[in-house]
């Protein structure tokens, strides 16, 4: 499920918030979920380099959490396995919208090493992340851009791809998780149009939010609740799609295969075998569309 967007990293003083917060979630799963992990991540946690006491903030609690942390790893995992099995085939570039603290390039080198990897996000977070990477001993290698974009003044994140080495000719994976939300209809269908333009044999994974009237009564009360935080945080939800909503705004944008991959079929790949009942939450969903 999709978590409110904060304004730290705005501020320059550190990542944004919603990163750290994903970042967080992720180090938590390795701490309180017993195995098998879903998803491995323990740089993320480094790279945020939060406050000692991260642990007792509110939305750090195991209970409260379960579903949403569930939900972070399943997704982050769906896609990298969705971009090894493209790398298999060949393609090369890997492009990440709103990359935030994303680690990827840093868990999986066996992979990474066979990519060129754009992360495209805000300048003053991604600053900071690049700060932090060359203090942690990662640094950034010539495989990974970092490309700053500033949304609001001159969101034309495509524009300044090429520019960091992105060939348009060649076939790519584009990932934009977390993001929809916060668009118009009107802004997801001209970023679907633009993506759908890319080369042939390129696909997109991309998340989005279910109406709440779609949910059942377990999922509803999370979701209303993130939605209520984004408000009040100055960054509201402002898209729902129902899944064949969003199929046919794939369609429409001249994608050739489109289908959506529901909360069901992430909980059966990844939490089939599990004995506590860890569970992905419905309320955020995927997209796959290939060109």
């Amino acid at each position: 499920m999709a978590d409110e967007q904060g304004t730290r990293g705005e501020r320059g003083s550190g990542p944004d918030s919603t990163a750290e917060r994903v970042a967080l979630w992720r180090a938590l799963h390795l701490e309180v979920d017993p195995p098998p992990h879903v998803l491995r991540d323990e740089v993320g946690l480094r790279l945020a380099n939060p406050a000692e006491d991260w642990r007792q903030r509110p939305d750090m609690d195991p209970h409260f959490t379960r579903m949403f942390r569930a939900s972070m790893v399943a997704r982050a995992r769906f896609v990298e396995d969705l971009v090894v099995e493209e790398s298999s085939r060949g393609v090369d570039q890997y492009v990440i919208l709103g990359a935030g603290l994303d680690t990827f390039a840093q868990r999986r080198p066996e992979i990474a090493g066979r990519l060129r990897i754009f992360e495209v996000d805000q300048p003053a977070p991604q600053a900071f992340k690049r700060r932090r990477l060359t203090e942690l001993g990662f640094g950034v290698p010539d495989r990974l851009r970092l490309v700053p974009v500033d949304f609001e003044a001159d969101g034309a994140w495509w524009e300044r791809l090429p520019a960091a080495g992105f060939d348009a000719d060649r076939p790519a994976v584009v990932a934009s998780t977390g993001v929809s939300m916060y668009l118009t209809r009107e802004a997801n269908a001209a970023t679907l149009h633009r993506i759908a333009s890319l080369a042939p044999g390129s696909t997109l994974v991309m998340s989005f939010l279910l109406p709440i009237d779609l949910l059942g009564t377990e999922e509803a009360p999370g979701l209303r609740a993130s939605k209520d935080g984004a408000s009040a945080s100055g960054t509201p939800f402002i898209s729902f799609f129902a899944p064949e909503e969003m199929l046919a705004l794939a369609r429409e944008a001249g994608f050739g295969d489109v289908r959506h991959v529901s909360a069901e079929t992430l909980n059966e790949r990844y939490f089939a075998d599990r004995t506590d009942g860890l569970r992905t939450t419905r309320g955020e969903e995927l997209l796959v569309a290939t060109v």
